[in-house]
């Protein structure tokens, strides 16, 4: 599935919320069955700054695709940062870097969101993005 095709099926899931705390709910308990980071991936070169929570996201790199893992104190911020982790995992960086995640404003997650959580998705999106120009510099330098 192309990375076009999951932001599409991101939208198609939650669009049909028309309340934004059902539409919490979901994002919360899908998370729910996000499993937890493992403890020596809970460190401060992981962790989201940002945010008042504490959220880590651990990224790896496998055969030219990157994926990046989410955790979080707070179930709202987990869940969010699920939304953008499951988005962008299993994508080259090329199409990591090309695509912005526009949609959770069109599905109406960003503007429910604290001014503190909406910092610490955007430090979100800005880690994974860095990641990804640092998978694809790394790739052309060899």
């Amino acid at each position: 599935m192309s990375i076009e095709a999951k932001r599409d099926a991101l939208v198609d899931e939650l669009a049909p919320f028309d309340d934004h705390f059902e539409r919490f709910a979901y994002i919360v308990d899908r998370a729910k069955s996000n499993p937890p980071l493992d403890d020596e991936f809970k460190i401060d070169a992981f962790l989201i700054e940002g945010c008042l929570s504490r959220l880590w996201v651990y990224p790896e790199y496998k055969d030219g695709l990157c994926y990046f893992s989410t955790d979080s104190d707070a179930a709202i911020t987990k869940g969010t940062s699920t939304l953008l982790c499951g988005l962008y995992s299993g994508e080259s960086p090329q199409d990591i870097i090309g695509l912005e995640p526009d949609f959770l404003a069109e599905v109406g997650v960003t503007q429910h969101l604290s001014p503190n959580r909406r910092n610490g998705l955007t430090n979100v999106r800005k880690r994974i993005k860095a990641y990804a120009e640092l998978c694809l510099k790394n790739s052309e330098d060899q």
